[in-house]
């Protein structure tokens, strides 16, 4: 009887995860912007591995935050302007560029603007130096916005030249993400700058992370790197609130970046998502700042601001890229530390090769992410056979994020080429095309490569059998990347 007993339980258990797994399934395979390799992916892991599989895909196959975040950033995208007062006439646009540039407006709803200036910076010292100068001439308000802060050399700098800007009167609003920045947000440098009158407030905070993971996805960041100074400046580019020696990843320093500093209208758009990322993490309402007029700008190049995340046009990114890339003529270069493309992407770039034009792709030879350097390496075989050059980064982590198309147009931000990017992190790119400017960008990439070596495809094809079966196994799991 006893035997009967637990013959039953153990048939409604059964019956019961079978239909726990079936209602995942559905789930995703129903969920909206997803690409049919990761609902494939994800309806394999589900069946394979019962119950495990449902715990891992709803801690993180679910590519939302929660959903009053959503609703408020949902209403804020549509309350909120998307074009400035006296917005100026559109700029004129080089031919090839057009469709890009309109894809990347179709994300936020801006329009490209003209009358830019950008400078580079040569190193993270000096982005730094330039920063601290700024915020110290802020006359204002300085707004900033970190996926991480660290509390090293910079990171504190930053800090101090904050609270010196507060105490003069300066409006000054600081938003770090909750797990990026989760040292900063335990240090008495945090309490430093909130008792100066630093008004700060944290993305998706991580705190009770097993209670906060039953109502959202722990692993969506805001891995934006936002600064807007007194309205018309604005730095765009791949470095976080931190030393290049990255004292939390040590054995990868020094961490390489680049950083524009680029001033003029487009520095508008910036600040639209900056007061957007303040409001839906808690922050008060600063809307009022938007609604300074424009004037006609002065001669400068025509510039687009683009910021992407799981809820905002979640294939931007790549299909920025792939438009630019289709616009190649002689020669494109990307730069990025994290490649694990869509598959559209990678035949993109395969096929631009294929067609003549020369793609060099740099990045670092040692990644921070094993799991991701091994599953870029799955693709570099397809790439060099259509003709792509891979270059692997020697002298730290090359942590910049470029592409630049035939020394005319670039796009540059925080944004990988990797899965998290397209589909779980809030980005910020910009678009731009300037001879001068991207000369300057692509200056720097040449200087990564003369610091990087080839791969070369006889090196690739005399991997071992254990190799490429290691590297192409976790490949195979790109799409839950």
């Amino acid at each position: 009887m006893t035997d009967l007993s637990w013959a039953s339980w153990g048939g409604i258990w059964a019956l019961l995860l079978v239909v726990v797994d079936i209602a995942t399934v559905a789930r995703a395979v129903t969920r909206e912007q997803r690409s049919a390799a990761s609902r494939l992916a994800w309806v394999v892991v589900i069946l394979s591995l019962p119950l495990v599989g449902v715990i891992a895909y709803f801690f993180l196959g679910d590519t939302s935050a929660d959903r009053r975040s959503d609703k408020k950033l949902k209403d804020l995208r549509r309350e909120l302007p998307k074009v400035p007062k006296g917005d100026p006439n559109p700029p004129d646009l080089p031919l090839l560029y057009r469709q890009a540039f309109a894809r990347a407006g179709s994300v936020n709803g801006f329009q490209p603007v003209g009358g830019n200036q950008a400078k580079v910076t040569t190193d993270s010292r000096e982005a730094v130096d330039w920063l601290i100068s700024d915020i110290d001439a802020a006359t204002d308000h300085v707004h900033l916005l970190f996926y991480i802060w660290l509390t090293d050399g910079n990171g504190t700098r930053v800090a101090e030249a904050m609270m010196r800007a507060a105490r003069r009167g300066v409006s000054c609003r600081v938003i770090v993400d909750g797990l990026g920045s989760r040292k900063l947000l335990t240090h008495t440098l945090w309490k430093d700058m909130r008792a100066a009158g630093v008004e700060t407030v944290v993305a998706f905070p991580f705190r009770f992370a097993p209670v906060a993971a039953i109502f959202r996805r722990l692993d969506i960041r805001n891995h934006r790197k936002i600064v807007v100074i007194d309205h018309d400046t604005t730095y765009v580019g791949s470095q976080n609130c931190a030393d290049a020696a990255f004292l939390v990843k040590r054995k990868f320093a020094p961490w390489v970046d680049i950083m524009l500093r680029v001033c003029g209208p487009v520095a508008w758009q910036s600040q639209r998502l900056f007061v957007s990322d303040w409001m839906v993490n808690g922050g008060p309402d600063i809307s009022d700042i938007l609604n300074r007029e424009t004037t006609q700008p002065a001669a400068g190049f025509p510039a687009i601001v683009a910021g992407t995340g799981p809820n905002i046009s979640v294939q931007g990114v790549p299909d920025m890229a792939q438009m630019l890339l289709a616009s190649a003529q002689e020669e494109v270069v990307i730069t990025t530390p994290y490649y694990v493309p869509s598959e559209a992407l990678q035949q993109q770039i395969c096929a631009t090769a294929v067609r003549g034009v020369r793609v060099q792709l740099n990045v670092p030879a040692n990644n921070d992410s094993h799991i991701v350097g091994f599953a870029s390496r799955s693709f570099y075989r397809a790439l060099l056979k259509a003709g792509v050059e891979i270059h692997e980064f020697q002298p730290g982590l090359l942590h910049a994020k470029i592409l630049t198309v035939d020394g005319q147009a670039a796009l540059i931000g925080s944004a990988n080429l990797d899965r998290r990017s397209f589909d779980l992190n809030y980005e910020n790119s910009m678009m731009l095309a300037d001879v001068p400017t991207v000369a300057e960008i692509r200056a720097k990439q040449t200087m990564f490569l003369n610091a990087s070596l080839p791969v070369s495809r006889a090196a690739v094809e005399s991997w071992s059998v254990l190799r490429r079966l290691l590297i192409n196994s976790i490949g195979m799991m790109a799409p839950l990347l």
